[in-house]
């Protein structure tokens, strides 16, 4: 395990040097989108301003406030809390996100699935896990809200957040077909089949009875 503090943009040979359970610290630039915004870009073809070579994307809808446009509030926005959000329903967008847009790190919580993954492996990527709750910690990581586009979504606009010291987050999964999600999942499984055992509940009586093993 190791930690790397790592300055946006990245490139892929910075990205194929971790591993899962590292831990990474992001600097600089981090951008916020969620469902709509992913659906606006990939579904409906709107293209966006920023250019996300080599970023990060957080997985977010933030609780905001419009404040007038000044050298501290560019956007004409201010962070109340920015929280993140479950990826799991967001996973078909992966691929896309990473070949048309150049996107490096998905920051999330939950983890991602198998599509992923190979996405990630396939094009040098990683996903970043952050602890469900930690919404009013995370605030405290954004310096400012430098910009928006497709704010007729919002709060699932996308959105350019300056960040400072953004971490440490888990690599949970890698660009190397590591996965923590599918280690734990591997093992819950061997967990509940053993428990089961104990209990003398057999594999035919859940086959009979329509439970999942």
């Amino acid at each position: 395990m190791a930690h790397h503090d790592l300055t946006l943009p990245v490139s892929e040979a910075q990205v194929r040097a971790l591993r899962i359970n590292d831990t990474v610290t992001l600097q600089t630039t981090l951008f916020g989108i969620r469902d709509a915004s992913y659906i606006a870009l990939f579904d409906k073809g709107r293209t966006t301003k920023f250019d996300l070579a080599g970023h990060a994307v957080i997985h977010t809808a933030p609780n905001v406030k419009k404040v007038p446009i000044s050298n501290d509030h560019p956007a004409g926005y201010a962070p109340v809390c920015v929280g993140t959000t479950t990826s799991d329903r967001m996973e078909r967008f992966t691929r896309d996100l990473m070949t048309q847009c150049g996107v490096r790190f998905i920051v999330g919580k939950g983890g991602m699935r198998e599509g992923s993954l190979e996405a990630f492996s396939d094009l040098g990527g990683a996903y970043l896990a952050i602890i469900g709750g930690t919404a009013a910690l995370e605030t405290t990581w954004i310096e400012q809200i430098e910009d928006v586009d497709l704010d007729d979504l919002n709060p699932e606009s996308l959105w350019k957040f300056r960040i400072r010291n953004f971490g440490p987050l888990l690599v949970a999964m890698d660009s190397h077909g590591g996965s923590l999600y599918t280690e734990v999942n591997a093992k819950v499984a061997v967990n509940r089949a053993a428990a089961l055992a104990r209990l003398g509940i057999g594999s035919s009586f859940i086959k009979s009875s329509g439970l999942s093993v």
